[in-house]
């Protein structure tokens, strides 16, 4: 079996690195990691990941929010945010992208596997 490629989107490099990390020891393949929007949307046409984990608040003109409605637009790539942003607003914009998830920080290594393996096992069986 592959194993399954993350795209990490990230604008705090320990946190990132922090989640790379993370992801490799639980047996996930993290190609790349994006610090904004833009670079996210770059990174996923590049990779082609079967899955992003997203933050929400990001350096640059675009947040999360926008970049993973384009990416699931553009490519059909199930996004997951990873956030420490709960906000009533803030979950109304995530709602609407349709997201496989959404996880708070500081998160539980378990939780994070879990919600991905679901993600994944969602996604392969709608794309089949």
């Amino acid at each position: 079996m592959n194993k399954a490629k993350i795209l990490v989107v990230e604008d705090e490099n320990v946190v990132a690195l922090e989640i790379k990390k993370r992801l490799i020891r639980l047996g996930y393949v993290v190609p790349s990691v994006a610090a904004s929007g833009k670079d996210a949307i770059i990174k996923a046409k590049g990779f082609l990941p079967d899955l992003v984990l997203m933050d929400i608040r990001l350096k640059g003109e675009m947040d999360g929010i926008e970049a993973a409605q384009e990416i699931r637009t553009q490519l059909g790539i199930p996004v997951i945010y990873l956030t420490a942003h709960s906000d009533e607003e803030t979950l109304k914009r995530a709602k609407q992208t349709e997201p496989e998830g959404y996880i708070l920080k500081p998160f539980v290594e378990d939780d994070l596997r879990t919600i991905i393996e679901v993600a994944l096992y969602k996604y392969q069986k709608q794309s089949v």
